[in-house]
């Protein structure tokens, strides 16, 4: 990045667009999230470190908070988990516990404890694939990272019926209860989730990928709203299964000490943090998978549903950080107005201050250790 000024399209999809000379197509590789396009960003740079940086989302904006609108809780549950694909069930869970929440109902003890299994199950899917651009020069590595993810999409698949989009929640419980060979085989998938976190945690130790580049100062974190993995990488402990518990994570407090990771905040440390945190999801999933009670896994519901009057608001600890749902009714089948709070969001807005005094070549790093999903972002 030579130029005074340059135009920076991310992703692949930029492959097609005309350029100029002041333009830049930044491809962080097929497993970054990165990938799927449209983000701008907008550079100016003096002796090869940037001075000022501008953020051109929305070009992927489907109104998504305006189709809430005209669904019942329901058909809600399946749009909820498509803004974030690295995360979908995330979507669904912060959406179904926003619907429990207003109308007070009451889970099934058996389906919390699945809900935080496969919660942890996603997580540990988002993070690798955020882990994959770190070690692209070690063919051997990340030929473990893939087929990892392909075993936690498998895994996906064989109880939800989906590789993707579980759409699995379902209001008071899931509509999948898993038998006893999916959760051997989910325990036996921890353990490998576990020795990769380990091979990557000492890779990062010994290659410090992305040391120094792009810090992220707890007034940052303050002053943007970050969340999750950028925020903690930071110094900042934000973690609403610790801070706030819900589902089952106050019974796996234990299991949710902080990671000890290099200090400074920088796009090392967001790395460090992921390869931590792959190995305490995989330790909460074979937890779970140990206490899961017996029972069913839904309640009896109505019909139809009707919605009381009044408001709710459920923030959950997603891959990328907080999100969750306003939910305001007025009494009746759907929302009067539903808004979604996603982190991917304050991440992106972040960037044009976190991507100062960054050297241009060092860009890429950035990019690649700031976690963020463009339809978490355009929404």
């Amino acid at each position: 990045m030579s130029h005074p000024q340059q135009r920076v399209l991310i992703g692949a999809l930029a492959a097609g667009v005309p350029v100029d000379a002041h333009t830049v197509l930044l491809d962080l590789g097929v497993d970054h999230p990165t990938r799927a396009g449209l983000l701008e960003l907008r550079l100016e740079t003096a002796d090869g470190v940037i001075t000022r940086a501008r953020i051109a989302p929305g070009a992927m904006h489907r109104g998504v908070e305006k189709l809430f609108e005209v669904r019942d809780p329901r058909q809600i549950l399946m749009l909820a988990d498509r803004h974030d694909w690295q995360a979908p069930f995330f979507g669904e869970l912060a959406a179904v516990l926003c619907f429990e929440e207003l109308l007070r109902l009451e889970p099934a003890p058996r389906a919390t404890w699945l809900r935080t299994l496969l919660a942890e199950h996603t997580r540990a899917l988002s993070h690798l694939g955020f882990l994959g651009w770190p070690v692209r020069d070690d063919p051997a590595l990340l030929d473990r990272l893939r087929r990892a993810r392909e075993a936690l999409r498998e895994q996906t698949r064989r109880l939800t019926g989906n590789r993707i989009h579980p759409m699995a929640a379902r209001l008071g419980g899931l509509a999948c209860d898993p038998d006893a060979d999916w959760l051997r085989a989910e325990v036996a998938l921890t353990e490998e989730l576990t020795a990769l976190a380990h091979a990557l945690g000492d890779r990062f130790a010994a290659t410090r990928p992305g040391a120094g580049v792009a810090p992220v100062s707890a007034a940052q974190v303050d002053s943007f709203g970050l969340s999750g993995p950028l925020a903690r990488a930071g110094g900042v402990p934000l973690d609403l299964r610790v801070d706030a518990p819900y589902l089952a994570y106050a019974e796996l407090r234990e299991l949710l000490t902080p990671a000890a990771i290099p200090g400074g905040g920088d796009a090392a440390a967001r790395f460090a943090l992921l390869a931590a945190e792959l190995e305490r999801s995989a330790a909460l999933v074979a937890a779970c998978c140990d206490a899961l009670p017996t029972g069913p896994v839904a309640v009896k519901l109505p019909k139809i549903v009707k919605l009381p009057e009044g408001s709710a608001y459920t923030p959950i600890e997603a891959p990328l950080g907080r999100a969750g749902f306003h939910l305001v009714s007025r009494g009746g089948k759907t929302p009067w107005r539903m808004k979604l709070r996603s982190p991917s969001f304050h991440h992106v807005a972040a960037l044009e201050e976190i991507l100062l005094g960054c050297p241009s070549e060092e860009v890429e790093a950035a990019l690649a250790s700031i976690g963020y999903v463009i339809g978490d972002v355009a929404k």
